[in-house]
Protein backbone atom coordinates (compact mmCIF):
# COMPACT_ATOMS: atom_id res chain seq x y z
CA UNK A 1 0.00 0.00 0.00
CA UNK A 2 3.15 2.17 0.80
CA UNK A 3 4.34 1.69 -2.11
CA UNK A 4 0.91 2.69 -4.35
CA UNK A 5 0.91 5.86 -2.24
CA UNK A 6 4.30 6.79 -3.64
CA UNK A 7 3.29 6.01 -7.20
CA UNK A 8 0.44 8.01 -6.84
CA UNK A 9 2.58 10.92 -5.40
CA UNK A 10 4.66 10.87 -7.70
CA UNK A 11 2.45 12.15 -10.12
CA UNK A 12 2.40 15.50 -9.42
CA UNK A 13 5.87 15.49 -10.17
CA UNK A 14 5.03 15.08 -13.72
CA UNK A 15 5.61 18.05 -16.32
CA UNK A 16 2.65 20.74 -16.27
CA UNK A 17 -0.35 19.33 -18.88
CA UNK A 18 0.15 22.67 -20.47
CA UNK A 19 3.97 21.96 -21.56
CA UNK A 20 3.09 18.27 -22.90
CA UNK A 21 -0.07 18.95 -24.56
CA UNK A 22 -0.33 18.44 -28.23
CA UNK A 23 -2.11 21.50 -30.22
CA UNK A 24 -5.05 19.29 -31.24
CA UNK A 25 -5.70 19.17 -27.43
CA UNK A 26 -5.40 23.12 -26.81
CA UNK A 27 -7.94 24.21 -29.69
CA UNK A 28 -11.77 24.56 -28.51
CA UNK A 29 -13.88 22.24 -30.58
CA UNK A 30 -17.46 22.03 -29.80
CA UNK A 31 -17.25 19.38 -26.66
CA UNK A 32 -15.30 22.15 -24.44
CA UNK A 33 -17.95 24.60 -24.77
CA UNK A 34 -20.21 25.08 -22.09
CA UNK A 35 -23.23 22.69 -23.15
CA UNK A 36 -26.84 23.98 -23.87
CA UNK A 37 -28.03 21.68 -21.84
CA UNK A 38 -27.37 23.91 -19.23
CA UNK A 39 -30.30 25.58 -20.08
CA UNK A 40 -32.70 23.21 -18.90
CA UNK A 41 -35.02 23.02 -16.28
CA UNK A 42 -34.28 19.62 -14.92
CA UNK A 43 -36.42 19.97 -11.92
CA UNK A 44 -39.22 20.80 -14.19
CA UNK A 45 -38.36 17.31 -16.62
CA UNK A 46 -37.66 15.32 -13.54
CA UNK A 47 -41.16 16.54 -11.87
CA UNK A 48 -39.69 17.57 -8.87
CA UNK A 49 -41.41 21.14 -7.11
CA UNK A 50 -38.67 24.36 -6.25
CA UNK A 51 -39.52 26.27 -3.55
CA UNK A 52 -38.51 29.74 -1.68
CA UNK A 53 -36.02 28.65 1.39
CA UNK A 54 -36.91 30.70 4.38
CA UNK A 55 -36.01 27.96 6.50
CA UNK A 56 -32.08 27.82 6.67
CA UNK A 57 -29.36 25.67 5.40
CA UNK A 58 -31.47 22.29 6.41
CA UNK A 59 -28.89 19.41 4.35
CA UNK A 60 -32.45 17.74 3.61
CA UNK A 61 -33.65 21.00 1.77
CA UNK A 62 -30.26 20.77 -0.57
CA UNK A 63 -27.96 23.71 2.18
CA UNK A 64 -27.63 26.65 0.49
CA UNK A 65 -27.03 28.27 -2.98
CA UNK A 66 -23.45 28.27 -4.35
CA UNK A 67 -22.14 32.23 -4.87
CA UNK A 68 -21.39 33.20 -8.15
CA UNK A 69 -17.88 32.92 -7.73
CA UNK A 70 -17.87 29.17 -6.58
CA UNK A 71 -20.03 28.40 -9.77
CA UNK A 72 -17.69 30.04 -11.80
CA UNK A 73 -14.67 27.80 -10.09
CA UNK A 74 -16.61 24.89 -10.34
CA UNK A 75 -17.49 25.24 -13.98
CA UNK A 76 -14.02 26.53 -14.56
CA UNK A 77 -12.18 23.40 -13.29
CA UNK A 78 -14.38 20.99 -15.56
CA UNK A 79 -12.71 20.49 -18.20
CA UNK A 80 -9.13 19.35 -17.20
CA UNK A 81 -7.35 16.99 -15.35
CA UNK A 82 -5.36 17.48 -12.89
CA UNK A 83 -3.30 15.52 -9.99
CA UNK A 84 -5.47 14.81 -7.33
CA UNK A 85 -3.06 14.48 -4.19
CA UNK A 86 -1.54 17.78 -5.86
CA UNK A 87 -4.68 19.96 -5.71
CA UNK A 88 -5.48 19.04 -2.68
CA UNK A 89 -1.86 19.83 -1.32
CA UNK A 90 -2.03 23.12 -3.19
CA UNK A 91 -5.75 24.18 -2.32
CA UNK A 92 -4.94 23.05 1.45
CA UNK A 93 -2.03 25.11 1.54
CA UNK A 94 -3.99 28.31 0.23
CA UNK A 95 -6.61 27.42 2.73
CA UNK A 96 -4.18 27.66 5.30
CA UNK A 97 -2.61 30.52 4.31
CA UNK A 98 -6.37 32.39 4.39
CA UNK A 99 -7.65 31.02 7.73
CA UNK A 100 -4.38 31.26 9.36
CA UNK A 101 -3.92 28.20 10.38
CA UNK A 102 -1.09 25.26 10.39
CA UNK A 103 -2.96 23.19 7.92
CA UNK A 104 -6.28 22.91 6.08
CA UNK A 105 -7.82 20.32 3.58
CA UNK A 106 -11.58 20.08 2.14
CA UNK A 107 -13.81 17.16 2.76
CA UNK A 108 -16.95 15.73 1.70
CA UNK A 109 -18.91 17.91 4.23
CA UNK A 110 -18.30 18.44 8.15
CA UNK A 111 -19.36 14.69 8.95
CA UNK A 112 -16.77 13.57 6.64
CA UNK A 113 -14.40 16.09 8.48
CA UNK A 114 -15.21 14.25 11.83
CA UNK A 115 -14.54 10.85 10.63
CA UNK A 116 -11.01 11.65 8.77
CA UNK A 117 -10.10 13.55 11.68
CA UNK A 118 -10.62 11.02 13.97
CA UNK A 119 -8.85 8.44 11.86
CA UNK A 120 -5.73 10.59 12.22
CA UNK A 121 -5.58 10.65 15.71
CA UNK A 122 -6.09 6.67 15.74
CA UNK A 123 -3.41 6.27 12.83
CA UNK A 124 -0.96 8.68 12.95
CA UNK A 125 1.39 8.58 9.37
CA UNK A 126 1.19 5.00 9.50
CA UNK A 127 -0.48 4.11 6.16
CA UNK A 128 -1.01 0.41 7.12
CA UNK A 129 -2.95 1.07 10.63
CA UNK A 130 -5.19 3.37 7.98
CA UNK A 131 -5.95 0.31 5.65
CA UNK A 132 -7.21 -1.50 9.21
CA UNK A 133 -10.20 0.66 10.29
CA UNK A 134 -12.79 0.37 11.48
CA UNK A 135 -11.14 -2.67 12.79
CA UNK A 136 -9.58 -1.88 15.90
CA UNK A 137 -8.90 -5.07 17.75
CA UNK A 138 -5.00 -6.14 17.89
CA UNK A 139 -3.75 -2.88 16.19
CA UNK A 140 -2.31 -1.42 19.05
CA UNK A 141 -4.42 1.77 18.05
CA UNK A 142 -6.38 4.24 20.81
CA UNK A 143 -10.37 3.06 20.86
CA UNK A 144 -12.09 5.80 22.79
CA UNK A 145 -12.85 9.20 22.48
CA UNK A 146 -14.60 11.34 24.97
CA UNK A 147 -17.68 13.64 24.51
CA UNK A 148 -20.18 15.43 26.98
CA UNK A 149 -23.47 13.65 27.67
CA UNK A 150 -25.33 16.87 26.77
CA UNK A 151 -22.97 16.84 23.47
CA UNK A 152 -24.11 14.00 21.76
CA UNK A 153 -25.79 14.23 18.36
CA UNK A 154 -26.80 11.96 15.95
CA UNK A 155 -23.66 13.21 13.92
CA UNK A 156 -21.19 11.80 16.49
CA UNK A 157 -22.17 8.47 14.33
CA UNK A 158 -19.12 9.77 12.15
CA UNK A 159 -16.91 9.04 14.84
CA UNK A 160 -18.26 5.66 15.34
CA UNK A 161 -17.48 4.73 11.65
CA UNK A 162 -13.84 4.84 12.70
CA UNK A 163 -14.42 1.65 15.68
CA UNK A 164 -14.01 3.65 18.50
CA UNK A 165 -16.12 3.45 21.65
CA UNK A 166 -17.99 6.97 22.51
CA UNK A 167 -16.95 7.83 26.16
CA UNK A 168 -19.86 10.26 27.81
CA UNK A 169 -18.88 12.24 30.46
CA UNK A 170 -20.79 15.00 32.62
CA UNK A 171 -18.44 16.86 34.65
CA UNK A 172 -14.95 17.78 34.74
CA UNK A 173 -14.31 15.16 37.22
CA UNK A 174 -15.82 12.73 34.75
CA UNK A 175 -14.07 14.07 32.06
CA UNK A 176 -10.37 13.86 34.29
CA UNK A 177 -11.06 10.34 35.26
CA UNK A 178 -12.42 8.75 31.66
CA UNK A 179 -8.86 10.04 30.17
CA UNK A 180 -6.62 6.76 30.02
CA UNK A 181 -4.22 5.32 27.70
CA UNK A 182 -7.27 4.79 24.82
CA UNK A 183 -8.16 7.71 25.20
CA UNK A 184 -7.78 8.71 20.71
CA UNK A 185 -9.50 12.72 21.31
CA UNK A 186 -12.18 14.79 22.69
CA UNK A 187 -14.90 15.53 20.48
CA UNK A 188 -16.73 18.90 20.87
CA UNK A 189 -20.50 20.17 19.36
CA UNK A 190 -20.04 24.10 19.70
CA UNK A 191 -23.41 24.91 19.28
CA UNK A 192 -23.89 23.10 22.52
CA UNK A 193 -21.42 24.41 24.24
CA UNK A 194 -23.61 25.95 27.01
CA UNK A 195 -25.88 22.90 27.38
CA UNK A 196 -23.23 21.01 29.00
CA UNK A 197 -21.42 21.91 32.51
CA UNK A 198 -17.87 21.56 30.75
CA UNK A 199 -17.35 24.79 28.64
CA UNK A 200 -14.33 25.55 25.82
CA UNK A 201 -11.87 27.00 28.04
CA UNK A 202 -12.17 24.20 30.91
CA UNK A 203 -12.49 21.42 28.27
CA UNK A 204 -9.23 22.44 26.49
CA UNK A 205 -6.79 22.84 29.89
CA UNK A 206 -7.77 19.41 30.83
CA UNK A 207 -7.34 17.67 27.39
CA UNK A 208 -4.05 20.01 26.87
CA UNK A 209 -2.55 18.83 30.38
CA UNK A 210 -3.06 15.39 29.59
CA UNK A 211 -2.14 15.80 25.82
CA UNK A 212 -5.64 14.67 24.46
CA UNK A 213 -6.25 16.24 21.23
CA UNK A 214 -9.27 18.11 20.57
CA UNK A 215 -11.62 18.35 17.85
CA UNK A 216 -14.11 20.79 17.39
CA UNK A 217 -17.55 20.17 15.45
CA UNK A 218 -18.39 24.54 14.21
CA UNK A 219 -20.31 22.71 11.19
CA UNK A 220 -23.11 25.35 11.19
CA UNK A 221 -20.71 28.46 13.18
CA UNK A 222 -20.45 30.98 10.25
CA UNK A 223 -21.47 33.45 9.87
CA UNK A 224 -19.91 35.32 11.62
CA UNK A 225 -16.68 35.50 9.64
CA UNK A 226 -14.68 35.98 12.93
CA UNK A 227 -15.47 32.20 13.91
CA UNK A 228 -13.52 30.65 10.86
CA UNK A 229 -10.06 31.56 13.08
CA UNK A 230 -11.57 31.31 16.59
CA UNK A 231 -11.61 28.39 17.56
CA UNK A 232 -8.48 27.37 16.64
CA UNK A 233 -6.99 29.76 18.13
CA UNK A 234 -8.63 29.23 21.35
CA UNK A 235 -6.77 25.96 20.88
CA UNK A 236 -8.71 23.66 19.28
CA UNK A 237 -6.92 20.99 17.50
CA UNK A 238 -9.05 19.83 14.75
CA UNK A 239 -12.10 22.03 13.68
CA UNK A 240 -14.50 21.32 11.25
CA UNK A 241 -17.03 23.57 9.17
CA UNK A 242 -19.35 22.86 6.25
CA UNK A 243 -19.24 24.32 3.08
CA UNK A 244 -22.60 24.09 2.45
CA UNK A 245 -23.97 25.67 4.68
CA UNK A 246 -22.92 29.81 5.88
CA UNK A 247 -19.82 29.79 3.40
CA UNK A 248 -21.76 29.45 0.37
CA UNK A 249 -20.15 26.86 -0.87
CA UNK A 250 -20.78 22.88 -2.81
CA UNK A 251 -23.10 21.87 -0.34
CA UNK A 252 -20.67 18.18 -0.47
CA UNK A 253 -17.66 19.96 0.48
CA UNK A 254 -16.64 21.37 3.91
CA UNK A 255 -13.18 21.93 5.72
CA UNK A 256 -10.79 20.06 8.31
CA UNK A 257 -8.51 22.82 9.29
CA UNK A 258 -6.07 23.08 12.66
CA UNK A 259 -2.44 21.56 13.35
CA UNK A 260 -0.71 19.54 10.72
CA UNK A 261 0.18 16.46 12.02
CA UNK A 262 -3.37 15.94 12.20
CA UNK A 263 -4.33 17.28 9.26
CA UNK A 264 -1.60 15.19 7.70
CA UNK A 265 -2.74 11.83 9.17
CA UNK A 266 -6.30 13.10 8.21
CA UNK A 267 -5.09 12.74 4.79
CA UNK A 268 -3.53 9.44 4.99
CA UNK A 269 -6.95 7.92 5.53
CA UNK A 270 -8.93 9.89 2.59
CA UNK A 271 -9.27 9.99 -0.85
CA UNK A 272 -8.01 8.85 -3.39
CA UNK A 273 -6.46 5.84 -1.59
CA UNK A 274 -8.69 2.87 -1.73
CA UNK A 275 -8.45 0.90 1.18
CA UNK A 276 -9.41 3.61 3.78
CA UNK A 277 -12.08 4.44 5.96
CA UNK A 278 -12.36 7.78 3.89
CA UNK A 279 -12.40 6.65 0.04
CA UNK A 280 -16.12 6.48 -0.23
CA UNK A 281 -15.47 10.57 1.22
CA UNK A 282 -14.80 11.84 -2.41
CA UNK A 283 -14.22 15.13 -3.38
CA UNK A 284 -14.31 16.20 -6.52
CA UNK A 285 -11.63 18.76 -7.89
CA UNK A 286 -14.49 21.06 -8.52
CA UNK A 287 -15.94 20.86 -5.23
CA UNK A 288 -12.34 21.25 -4.06
CA UNK A 289 -11.69 24.41 -6.20
CA UNK A 290 -15.18 25.59 -5.50
CA UNK A 291 -14.54 25.37 -1.75
CA UNK A 292 -11.69 27.37 -1.66
CA UNK A 293 -13.72 30.30 -3.95
CA UNK A 294 -16.28 30.01 -1.60
CA UNK A 295 -13.74 30.92 1.17
CA UNK A 296 -12.34 33.64 -0.64
CA UNK A 297 -15.78 35.00 -0.98
CA UNK A 298 -16.82 34.72 2.18
CA UNK A 299 -13.80 36.81 3.20
CA UNK A 300 -14.10 39.51 1.17
CA UNK A 301 -17.53 39.84 1.45
CA UNK A 302 -19.37 42.83 3.36
CA UNK A 303 -20.86 41.20 6.16
CA UNK A 304 -22.02 44.40 7.38
CA UNK A 305 -23.79 45.15 3.90
CA UNK A 306 -25.26 41.22 4.46
CA UNK A 307 -26.31 41.40 8.25
CA UNK A 308 -28.39 44.96 7.09
CA UNK A 309 -30.32 43.13 3.96
CA UNK A 310 -31.23 40.21 6.10
CA UNK A 311 -32.44 42.18 9.05
CA UNK A 312 -34.29 44.40 6.90
CA UNK A 313 -35.62 41.14 4.50
CA UNK A 314 -37.17 39.79 8.41
CA UNK A 315 -38.43 42.93 9.54
CA UNK A 316 -41.03 42.89 6.36
CA UNK A 317 -41.99 39.99 6.93
CA UNK A 318 -42.28 40.68 10.93
CA UNK A 319 -44.22 43.75 9.69
CA UNK A 320 -46.56 41.49 7.80
CA UNK A 321 -47.72 39.28 10.31
CA UNK A 322 -47.59 41.32 14.20
CA UNK A 323 -50.66 43.17 14.07
CA UNK A 324 -53.22 39.77 14.15
CA UNK A 325 -55.14 39.53 17.07
CA UNK A 326 -52.96 36.95 19.52
CA UNK A 327 -49.87 36.74 17.37
CA UNK A 328 -46.44 37.34 19.09
CA UNK A 329 -43.56 37.97 17.12
CA UNK A 330 -40.08 38.06 18.22
CA UNK A 331 -36.50 38.52 16.06
CA UNK A 332 -33.73 37.07 18.01
CA UNK A 333 -30.00 36.24 16.86
CA UNK A 334 -28.73 32.50 18.48
CA UNK A 335 -25.45 33.19 20.16
CA UNK A 336 -24.26 30.06 18.72
CA UNK A 337 -24.66 28.37 14.94
CA UNK A 338 -27.10 29.67 12.44
CA UNK A 339 -26.00 33.12 14.03
CA UNK A 340 -28.34 34.95 11.59
CA UNK A 341 -31.75 37.29 12.46
CA UNK A 342 -34.75 34.84 13.06
CA UNK A 343 -38.15 35.43 13.58
CA UNK A 344 -40.19 33.27 15.62
CA UNK A 345 -43.96 33.57 15.53
CA UNK A 346 -46.22 32.01 18.16
CA UNK A 347 -49.62 32.65 18.53
CA UNK A 348 -53.13 32.08 20.44
CA UNK A 349 -54.99 29.34 18.30
CA UNK A 350 -58.17 30.57 19.92
CA UNK A 351 -57.84 34.00 18.12
CA UNK A 352 -56.01 32.64 14.71
CA UNK A 353 -57.33 28.91 14.34
CA UNK A 354 -54.13 26.83 12.42
CA UNK A 355 -51.70 25.17 14.05
CA UNK A 356 -47.72 25.37 13.48
CA UNK A 357 -47.53 22.84 11.42
CA UNK A 358 -50.64 23.12 9.44
CA UNK A 359 -49.10 26.77 8.74
CA UNK A 360 -45.68 25.47 7.39
CA UNK A 361 -48.20 22.96 4.92
CA UNK A 362 -49.94 25.68 3.41
CA UNK A 363 -46.76 27.75 2.99
CA UNK A 364 -45.41 24.47 1.37
CA UNK A 365 -48.66 24.03 -1.18
CA UNK A 366 -48.36 27.56 -1.74
CA UNK A 367 -47.23 28.74 -5.41
CA UNK A 368 -44.33 29.12 -5.32
CA UNK A 369 -43.50 26.83 -2.10
CA UNK A 370 -42.20 28.30 0.59
CA UNK A 371 -40.58 26.03 3.68
CA UNK A 372 -40.61 27.87 6.94
CA UNK A 373 -38.96 26.28 10.13
CA UNK A 374 -40.48 25.01 13.43
CA UNK A 375 -44.10 23.71 13.57
CA UNK A 376 -45.92 22.07 16.39
CA UNK A 377 -48.87 23.32 17.77
CA UNK A 378 -48.69 27.18 17.67
CA UNK A 379 -45.09 28.36 16.19
CA UNK A 380 -42.77 28.52 13.47
CA UNK A 381 -39.63 30.25 12.60
CA UNK A 382 -38.21 31.98 9.81
CA UNK A 383 -35.01 32.93 8.28
CA UNK A 384 -34.06 35.38 5.15
CA UNK A 385 -30.70 34.54 4.94
CA UNK A 386 -31.49 32.09 2.32
CA UNK A 387 -33.67 34.11 -0.12
CA UNK A 388 -32.98 35.65 -3.24
CA UNK A 389 -33.45 39.51 -3.12
CA UNK A 390 -37.20 40.27 -3.08
CA UNK A 391 -38.03 36.68 -1.45
CA UNK A 392 -38.96 37.77 0.92
CA UNK A 393 -42.17 40.20 -0.11
CA UNK A 394 -43.65 36.95 -1.64
CA UNK A 395 -42.94 35.46 1.96
CA UNK A 396 -44.70 38.12 3.79
CA UNK A 397 -47.60 38.13 1.38
CA UNK A 398 -48.37 34.57 1.84
CA UNK A 399 -48.37 34.05 5.52
CA UNK A 400 -50.42 37.83 5.78
CA UNK A 401 -52.75 35.69 3.31
CA UNK A 402 -53.12 32.65 5.09
CA UNK A 403 -53.65 34.42 8.77
CA UNK A 404 -55.98 36.45 7.07
CA UNK A 405 -58.45 33.64 5.71
CA UNK A 406 -58.09 31.85 8.83
CA UNK A 407 -59.20 34.95 10.67
CA UNK A 408 -61.91 36.04 8.88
Amino acid sequence: MTSRRNLIKSLSLLPLAGVLKPAFFIKKNSASELPKSAERDYFKELGIRTFINAAGTYTFMTGSLMREEVKKAYIATSYDFVNYHELQDKVGARLAELLDCEAATVTSGAAAAITLGTAGTLTGLDPEKAGMLPHLDGTGMKTEVIMQRKHAIEYAQAIENCGVKVIYVDTAKELEKAINKNTAMYYFVNFLNYEGEIQWKEVLEICQKHNVPTMIDCAADVPPVENLFRFQRMGFDMVCFSGGKGLRGPQSAGILMGKKKYIDAALLNAPPFGDTIGRGMKVNKEEIVGMLAAVEDFLSRDHEADWKLWEGQINLVQNAVKDFEGMNTEIKVPELANVVPTLHLNWDTSKIPISGDELKEEMRNSHPSIEIAGGGKNSVSITTWMLKPGQERVVASRLNEILTQKTT
